[in-house]
């Protein structure tokens, strides 16, 4: 199994299988977490001082904030699994 790995933006990496949701930071729910998450230590701060514009959850708990909107990941996500797809196809076609 190949890892893909997902650019959340300014060189920041995150493994695309380890990734459960990303959602917008809008919300009082997801404030709300994100504070807890401050308080209990597991947010990775990705923005590099810029505005959050999306929240990545992830597998171990951890909380990524990205300066990248929720739909560039996505697409990025969408692209990388596409690229699998793509792989695995042409794997089948050379046996």
């Amino acid at each position: 199994m190949d890892m893909k790995l997902i650019n959340i933006g300014f060189g920041n990496i995150v493994a695309a299988h380890r990734i459960i949701a990303i959602i917008g930071p809008e919300s009082a729910p997801i404030k709300r977490i994100i504070q807890e998450g401050k308080e209990r230590g597991v947010v990775i701060d990705a923005t590099y001082g810029r505005r959050t514009r999306a929240v990545l959850i992830v597998d171990s708990g951890h909380i990524i904030l990205s300066a990248i909107q929720p739909e560039t990941i996505a697409n990025r996500l969408y692209q990388a699994g596409a690229e699998e797809q793509e792989d695995t196809v042409q794997g089948e076609d050379e046996e």
